[in-house]
């Protein structure tokens, strides 16, 4: 009785493989947007795992970037060489299941249609009906692979346009004071307000490339002391000082305030793709990772370049600390999962997180 469904069960489950498979290319590649697609974070997960076993070889910070700077690239090379395995191993168990013996031949057939070589011939209508379906699956992965590439490194390179500019305005790793130092000299307070319309629109355009491609997260900048997450920190650190420390006569919202919230937003909808924890909707009073004399640290060096700072300095560590819990979990948890260069304020204070999820998205928030 076993042996005569077994044909039809395993039809039935290489189908579904076969089918999951599908999604999960699909979803990665064409959808826009990072949905749960399990086979493809199976596959990021193990990577990473693999990856980290390497790292505990490495010495020092430089060793460990290059190691990283392969991770995503590496991933994104094995993820068609997975779907494509499924497959063809899902066909060669329908075409067993159907009477092709041994179980070479069914793999022969399989290999045959998915690469579309031709070297087997179809032993009927039903088998040769579903090896053209197989070689229409194989050349439309390969095809959609190819389309998917150009688009993801245009996205890249668009993101270390303004990573690699920050390093002439931040310093090497960037800071938010220097960062302030050198505009109040170079552009003056008037022209502060086009930069972080500048900031914004890049923390737009992370929002929608990272979280429809995760992996981008894992691209490296080409210079081991660069990294999206440092620069992405000193941006909204040196924002938020000027949103609350710098003395304004205009009730208006500033446009850092602006590029505060924008550059959260982003944080956040990427960060829900890796299920990273966080307070949707944080008190001005919680507590923050930077501290009070930190902060009078930095209003001192900005006073001293010439910045009109608000009297009431209690206030304004108040507004700071207001600004910054909103990103300050999600940016620092970030510095982590991808292992980013120390930075003030950033990556010199990671919270702990390499976590990759292997589940549906999660949810932050009641």
């Amino acid at each position: 009785m076993l042996r005569d469904l077994l044909p039809a069960l395993v039809i039935v489950l290489a189908s579904t493989a076969i089918l999951l498979t599908v999604a999960s290319a699909t979803h990665t590649l064409v959808v826009p947007r990072g949905t749960a697609v399990l086979l493809t974070r199976w596959v990021i997960a193990a990577s990473r795992a693999l990856f980290d076993l390497r790292l505990r070889w490495t010495r020092g910070y430089a060793d460990r970037d290059r190691v990283l700077a392969m991770f995503a690239p590496v991933t994104l090379l094995a993820l068609p060489l997975v779907w494509l395995s499924v497959i063809l191993a899902g066909f060669a168990a329908v075409y067993w299941a159907l009477g092709v013996r041994p179980w070479q031949n069914a793999l022969l057939d399989s290999g045959s249609s998915l690469l579309t070589l031709g070297f087997h011939q179809p032993g009927g209508v039903v088998t040769g009906g579903l090896q053209l379906i197989e070689a229409t699956l194989g050349l439309g992965l390969l095809a959609l692979l190819i389309s998917f590439l150009p688009s993801l490194y245009t996205s890249y390179s668009r993101r270390e346009i303004l990573v690699t500019a920050l390093e002439s305005e931040a310093g090497t790793p960037p800071s938010a004071t220097e960062l302030l130092e050198r505009l109040l000299q170079v552009k003056g307070l008037s022209l502060l307000d086009a930069y972080w319309h500048e900031w914004t629109r890049w923390f737009n355009e992370l929002e929608e490339t990272h979280s429809s491609n995760p992996l981008l997260v894992f691209f490296r900048s080409p210079s081991p002391d660069r990294h999206w997450v440092t620069a992405a920190g000193a941006v909204l650190d040196s924002a938020s000082l000027v949103a609350s420390t710098f003395a304004s006569d205009d009730p208006q919202p500033s446009h850092a305030g602006l590029c505060v919230r924008a550059g959260s937003l982003a944080l956040r909808r990427v960060g829900d793709y890796f299920h990273m924890p966080y307070d949707p909707d944080p008190r001005p009073t919680d507590p923050i990772a930077v501290t009070r004399a930190e902060f009078d640290d930095a209003c001192r060096r900005l006073a001293a370049a010439g910045a009109k700072l608000r009297d009431d300095r209690d206030q304004a560590w108040r507004d700071f600390a207001g600004w910054r819990v909103c990103y300050e979990r999600v940016l620092l948890q970030f510095a982590s999962l991808t292992t980013a260069p120390s930075a003030p304020w950033s990556a010199d204070r990671p919270i702990a997180f390499h976590h990759l999820p292997l589940t549906r998205q999660a949810r932050n928030g009641p």
